[in-house]
């Protein structure tokens, strides 16, 4: 056993409670019994294995990290700037991945155990971390975590990394000018997120925008009201979900809709009010182009227990969406391969 695993081990027999306001001192004080040679980096390790993910603590400081995932104690990968390589840390048992997992969802209310092995939750910093343990994953737990970053990039920025050219950043000027409802799609990590942060600050300030998101990543800047999604908490109660947060959204005068990403039947709500008044709307989507981006939105606006036509869905998501950008990631690189009308 290493030193932050003995340290920390000595601290939960203590008996002693530990949270955020008194960790450092008892992290202190058993390390001078325990390890009294240990440095600065032992030191952080003990109180992020206390009250933090222990070993993956470490990764989520560097502001380069996007994702992190742990297959297995001993199998942990980093994605810095689209590359994905094996992380140079590793957890003491399977254990450990499920104690580090829920020592950061229980403060928000979730659970993770066999009756319930599957959570969602977003951090304190607005990460998001999915997590599943046996009996849903048999070869052990199974933890991803993508990180939230404040760093908003500009379409200059977008034009210097190679994502977009001056072009097509002309050509999103327009389509937001024009109020034309819009869709981004493409695969996970692509960068949906951040093209509509860019798109965001096109909008005119004194557009009233209401953004909906399942985890709330996006910061457009201007006149905005966000809501966010809920899972439902360890009694199963609480629940809110994107579907009825869009039609909250109705109610509450936005000039345009922003829904982070259609996920299920409020892809229904997102359409009508598209529909309805409220030019200009976007969202985001899951999909390899922009024909198949409308394929899956009328899929799941058809998903739901309401009731409707899907000859008259087929028809309304067609006429309403009628402009798509398309984003790829190929050899760690994002960059815009169409934008426009659909045909």
């Amino acid at each position: 056993m290493g030193v932050i695993d003995r340290v920390a081990e000595a601290v939960t027999r203590s008996g002693v409670r530990v949270d955020s306001t008194n960790v450092e001192s008892v992290v202190a004080t058993a390390m001078a019994h325990e390890a009294p040679l240990a440095g600065r980096e032992e030191f952080q390790g003990v109180v992020d294995a206390l009250i933090g993910l222990g070993p993956l603590e470490r990764l989520l400081r560097d502001e380069a990290v996007t994702d992190v995932f742990v297959n297995g104690p001993d199998d942990v990968w980093v994605d810095r700037g689209g590359v994905l390589a094996p992380a140079p840390c590793r957890f003491q048992s399977e254990d450990a991945v499920r104690a580090a997992v829920e020592r950061i969802i229980t403060p928000l209310g979730l659970r993770l155990d066999h009756a319930s092995p599957i959570v969602d939750a977003r951090l304190v910093d607005g990460s998001r971390l999915h997590a599943v343990i046996p009996p849903a994953s048999p070869d052990g737990p199974i933890v991803a975590i993508r990180r939230f970053t404040t760093a908003l990039l500009s379409a200059d920025d977008l034009v210097r990394s190679g994502t977009a050219t001056a072009e097509q950043v002309e050509r999103l000027r327009e389509m937001v000018a024009d109020h034309a409802d819009f869709i981004v799609s493409g695969a996970t990590g692509s960068g949906k997120t951040t093209l509509l942060n860019v798109v965001g600050s096109m909008i005119d300030p004194s557009e009233r925008i209401v953004v909906v998101e399942d985890a709330a990543e996006l910061a457009m800047p201007g006149h905005v009201v966000r809501l966010e999604a809920q899972p439902a908490n360890a009694e199963s109660a609480g629940a809110v979900t994107l579907a009825d947060l869009v039609r909250s959204a109705l109610r509450l005068r936005p000039d345009r809709l922003v829904v982070g990403e259609v996920r299920g039947d409020e892809a229904l709500d997102l359409v009508n009010a598209m529909n309805t008044g409220h030019a200009g709307s976007m969202s985001s989507v899951h999909a390899n182009s922009p024909e198949h981006a409308l394929w899956r939105i009328e899929t799941l606006a058809l998903s739901g227990e309401r009731r409707v036509s899907e000859t008259a869905v087929r028809r309304q998501v067609r006429d309403t969406i009628q402009h798509a950008v398309q984003m790829t990631r190929s050899g760690g690189r994002r960059r815009i391969t169409h934008i426009g009308r659909i045909t």
